[in-house]
């Protein structure tokens, strides 16, 4: 493995880095307070073309890799848009994976261009309110009719949905109790937002305001036959395909937004004066910033192992779970740590970092819980028996 980064990849973060200078801290602390979604800044990404990083060339795509991706949602992290700049925009790239590998030649040719444009906004809907990791007991079902299916059910905790035209919604297309394995017979659609037939009610929460979570309740939502993703009843194995790309490029954010917590306050120490001497001098504020910064850098080797591993084909799962398992206690005790340094000030708006304190504590929670990893972990690499 080669730890350098290409002309090419390096290229890539100045670029990204440059057009995040166009959005500073104080854009993202108004989006915080207002709840707006940053309209400008996904455009600019848009017309930049970094939503078609990883879209094949042939629907007008870069072609590239998670790998690069990755690169993309780190400095985006990095810039101070934390975890609202990120979640703006990484669903249109992670989340395409089971559209571009398992979708139909006409709706790839139909919506690929689109997503890249920025016309077209995604959601991606699995969890629900009584199945959260449990994904084989979703009750979301979608029932054969003429030319399609009409969907009825609920999910939740599913972002940028009031933006979003379409999803990629995972249904029951078989009751589980009817399988012989409990991952088969679920689908996953390409199916539409609309408003006849999706409710949608948001979900108010404590950071990344700009971007809505939601619940969706859905009443008979018909679904044509060429917005199936592969073959039905398959849905559950094509999900996977999004899985370790979504824990990889979630890795790579709270690498990004741990490096900026620790930016500020290391700034900060330097500054701050008292009892005659900047506070950077004591190792008390010296030993818990350096300790972060050892942990970042250890959860970024992790991050791009496994992308570098996804990229060529090979099994990823154990490194995209332990990136995104360090990366999000990194991220967290970096933030908290930087509050720590700035003292009352840590706790005030105007200062950053209390924001992203709010925006890093996600990552613990979501796309899967700490808990839950350590579950694979202990189950899939130590070979123990299944503990839930």
């Amino acid at each position: 493995m080669d730890f350098l980064f290409t002309d090419e990849q390096t290229e890539i973060r100045r670029q990204v880095r440059a057009l995040c200078s166009r959005f500073p801290d104080e854009y993202w602390r108004a989006r915080d307070e207002s709840g707006e979604f940053a309209t400008d800044f996904y455009r600019a990404i848009a017309a930049a073309g970094w939503l078609g990083i990883t879209i094949p060339h042939e629907y007008g795509g870069s072609g590239l890799g998670i790998t690069e991706a990755a690169l993309v949602m780190q400095t985006v992290a990095e810039s101070g848009g934390a975890s609202q700049a990120c979640s703006s925009i990484h669903l249109g790239i992670f989340g395409l994976e089971p559209l571009i590998k398992f979708g139909t030649a006409e709706a790839k040719q139909e919506y690929l261009p689109r997503i890249l444009r920025g016309d077209l906004h995604v959601s991606f809907a699995v969890t629900e309110p009584d199945a959260g990791t449990d994904t084989t007991r979703i009750k979301c079902f979608a029932t054969r009719t003429d030319g399609g299916y009409v969907i009825n059910g609920q999910k939740a905790f599913i972002t940028k949905a009031r933006e979003s035209k379409k999803m990629l919604i995972l249904t029951r297309t078989t009751p589980r109790e009817a399988v012989k394995k409990k991952t088969d017979g679920m689908s996953l659609f390409f199916a539409d937002i609309d408003p006849a037939h999706v409710e949608v009610r948001e979900i108010h929460k404590a950071g990344r305001k700009s971007v809505d979570t939601n619940m969706l309740f859905i009443a008979d939502l018909y679904v044509p036959d060429a917005d199936l993703i592969g073959e039905a009843g398959r849905g559950f194995y094509y999900l996977l395909d999004g899985i370790n790309p979504e824990r990889i490029l979630v890795a790579a954010e709270a690498v990004g937004i741990g490096r900026r917590a620790i930016e500020r306050a290391v700034e900060y120490a330097k500054e701050r004066v008292v009892f005659d001497r900047p506070i950077g001098k004591n190792q008390g504020i010296q030993f818990p910033l350096a300790d972060s910064t050892a942990k970042l850098e250890t959860a970024e080797l992790m991050v791009y192992k496994a992308a570098w591993l996804y990229d060529r084909g090979e099994h990823c799962g154990k490194e995209a779970n332990i990136a995104k398992y360090m990366a999000a206690e990194a991220a967290c005790e970096a933030a908290d740590r930087a509050v720590q340094v700035h003292g009352g000030y840590g706790y005030a708006t105007d200062y950053d970092v209390e924001r992203y304190w709010r925006e890093a504590r996600i990552f613990r929670l979501a796309p899967i819980s700490q808990e839950m990893i350590l579950n694979y972990i202990g189950e899939h690499v130590l070979g123990l028996p299944r503990s839930y």
